[in-house]
């Protein structure tokens, strides 16, 4: 019978995943309801008072960029062809390839950037020319080639056109939105939980999916009763607390939380989700990493640490185990129950996991900083290259 529970989460987990990626028609079982639009006075301010209100914050977030590029199309016509340049950028630097990436830049430099220049009506710096052609000539594409592209489209959206999209509709309907994110009090009927997916100390984590989107996520189970009882509350309030701060900026190589709630008996941590199992399991499973291998891995744990260590985070718990994969094979940075914050005092605590913990760390009542972060990093490279 045990055996044939198992079976029926699984297939009702893959049925789940399945109907995550087919239409957001489809896959959802709730409609969100937006406010009125009188909100926008109310939220406007809000922003405002919280310094959320710039082009940036607005820009960098997924439905701001929508909105903005939706009344750039239908208000300003100047402005979509640096939008469309600036969203062939952001996929460009998404290619994981060199090779592709090779090709990829030689397709944007051919179409946005000579054809303008013959025809005399390239609207940017001929330092950023100089930059990407410099690049292309030599054939290094990294992906940040067209950054100073990024830089002078922004510049150019920020000013005139940027104040004619607070002053439409299209940013009232922004202002909804943002309404109805800071409102959102969820339980768990706003989820179909599915198999477990993970166990900790504490609770366990599940694959689930959110009804209204149908987005799959993790979610983390913290049993109230469990915590009391190894008396980790401060250990559950840290991991909410750092999970807020490193979760701003969409980070891509942590796992960041996008909601939380809790229930009588629970607490509730809804993660993105990662299918591709930790660097431990498969370290165990298929022996030592190559140096090609490692290099890609520790490029993208890098970017997330100085993510952490930007917010003034240190993670103290860098390990195999803590290194997850999702479907498409990147790495992300999990489980933040030892990190801690260091922007008003550094922290002496002796906490992570032995064989990957800083000497300073080690030494009781010794300060440290994110310092002790790349020296783990440095024993978990080993570890994986040698075993």
């Amino acid at each position: 019978m045990a055996d044939l529970e198992a079976v029926l989460a699984d297939v009702s987990y893959l049925m789940a995943m399945e109907k995550s990626k087919s239409t957001p028609a489809a896959r959802a079982s709730k409609k969100i309801i937006l406010p009125e639009p009188s909100i926008r006075s109310v939220m406007q301010k809000y922003l405002e008072e919280r310094d959320e209100l710039t082009f940036d914050k607005i820009f960098n977030q997924k439905i701001g960029f929508l909105l903005f590029k939706d009344f750039c199309m239908n208000e300003i016509d100047e402005a979509v062809p640096q939008l469309k340049f600036y969203e062939e950028i952001k996929e460009y630097e998404k290619l994981d390839s060199e090779d592709e990436r090779l090709s990829r830049s030689r397709q944007i430099y051919d179409v946005n950037i000579m054809k303008e220049l013959l025809s005399c009506s390239h609207p940017f710096s001929k330092k950023a020319v100089d930059h990407v052609q410099s690049h292309l000539a030599k054939k290094m594409v990294p992906p940040t080639l067209f950054q100073p592209y990024i830089v002078e489209i922004c510049d150019s959206l920020r000013g005139n056109i940027f104040q004619k999209f607070i002053e439409s509709d299209k940013f009232t309907r922004f202002c909804q939105w943002k309404n109805v994110e800071l409102n959102i009090h969820l339980t768990m009927n706003d989820f179909s939980v599915h198999r477990i997916i993970g166990r900790g100390g504490f609770g366990e984590v599940y694959g689930c999916r959110k009804a209204d989107t149908g987005k799959m996520y993790a979610m983390k189970c913290l049993d109230k009763k469990r915590i009391k009882m190894k008396q980790g509350e401060t250990l559950a309030l840290n991991e909410r607390i750092m999970l807020s701060l490193v979760s701003t900026g969409d980070c891509p190589f942590i796992v960041c939380m996008t909601y939380a709630f809790h229930t009588p008996d629970k607490l509730c941590f809804i993660l993105d989700l990662m299918n591709g199992g930790d660097l431990h399991y498969h370290l165990s499973q298929h022996g030592v990493f190559s140096e090609k291998e490692m290099r890609f891995y520790a490029a993208e744990i890098i970017l997330g640490l100085e993510h952490m260590h930007n917010r003034f985070v240190v993670y103290r718990d860098l390990k195999p185990a803590n290194i997850l994969l999702d479907e498409h094979g990147h790495v992300r940075i999990s489980d933040l129950g030892l990190a801690c914050d260091f922007s008003k005092k550094k922290p002496h605590a002796s906490v992570g996991t032995h064989g990957y913990m800083a000497p300073e760390v080690l030494q009781k009542g010794t300060a440290y900083d994110s310092s002790a972060d790349w020296f783990s990093l440095g024993c978990m490279l080993f570890k994986l290259l040698r075993g």
